[in-house]
């Protein structure tokens, strides 16, 4: 087994890559969230250990990237804060599983022998942008919101609509661009059926959460942006 250990504390590093090494794991290091990029995009490892609390970008942020590069290693983060919103978010970045300092060598041995363990095809590709998810092989749509999973039901339409934005998120999408990605070519064009679909979406997965993600750009289009609280007046 190799893993990364991602962690800006010298001397903690290294007493873990040393106990790591008696358990039979080969450990290398990266003291920064971008040594940690650079790493993982240059060598293959098993699993990531990563720290939250780093120098620049912090774990979050690090495996956000990890997982918008499409790269899907297990990574199981670590932190001393131990606040439920802190494991949550770190959950929702895409990590797999989460450990709060202190720890000890065998916990983290274990768990990383458990992610070893599990087979990568059975790891599905979700899209995530902010607390929304979609599973476009499983047609799931889900916000988490207030520490709670709220799934979301939409129609075929409605979920080919959302992928196309969710695949790029923050890209303003033309009308004929939404239309090219959620209807056939046999489709007969109107003109307001994205603005019909666009409200059905926003009355789906952002209303209901007090939330603005779906966004008009005047003259332009519609993007998705991450999670913002819903605007006051906002129809």
């Amino acid at each position: 087994m190799r893993v990364l250990l991602v962690e800006d504390d010298v001397r903690l590093a290294a007493a873990v890559r040393r106990g790591l090494r008696t358990a039979g794991v080969m450990a290398d290091i990266a003291a920064s969230g971008d040594q940690a990029l650079g790493l993982v995009h240059e060598a293959r490892f098993d699993v990531v250990v990563l720290d939250v609390m780093l120098p620049g970008m912090d774990g979050f942020e690090v495996c956000r990237r990890l997982r918008a590069d499409q790269v899907w290693t297990p990574v199981i983060m670590v932190t001393a804060r131990g606040a439920v919103e802190d494991r949550v978010r770190g959950l929702d970045t895409g990590a797999d599983d989460y450990l709060t300092k202190p720890f000890s060598l065998a916990e983290l041995v274990a768990r990383l022998r458990a992610l070893t363990r599990r087979d990568p095809g059975e790891r599905p590709v979700l899209l995530s942008v902010g607390t929304l998810r979609l599973d476009p092989a499983g047609c799931r749509v889900w916000r988490d919101h207030d520490g709670r999973v709220h799934e979301i039901r939409l129609s075929a339409r409605e979920r080919a609509l959302l992928e196309a934005f969710m695949r790029r998120p923050g890209q303003v999408f033309s009308q004929l661009q939404l239309l090219d990605a959620a209807w056939d070519l046999g489709y007969e064009h109107q003109s307001n059926v994205v603005e019909v679909y666009i409200r059905y979406l926003r009355n789906k997965i952002d209303r209901p959460f007090g939330l603005h993600t779906l966004e008009t750009v005047r003259g332009s289009g519609y993007r998705l942006r991450p999670d913002q609280p819903e605007p006051r007046g906002c129809s």
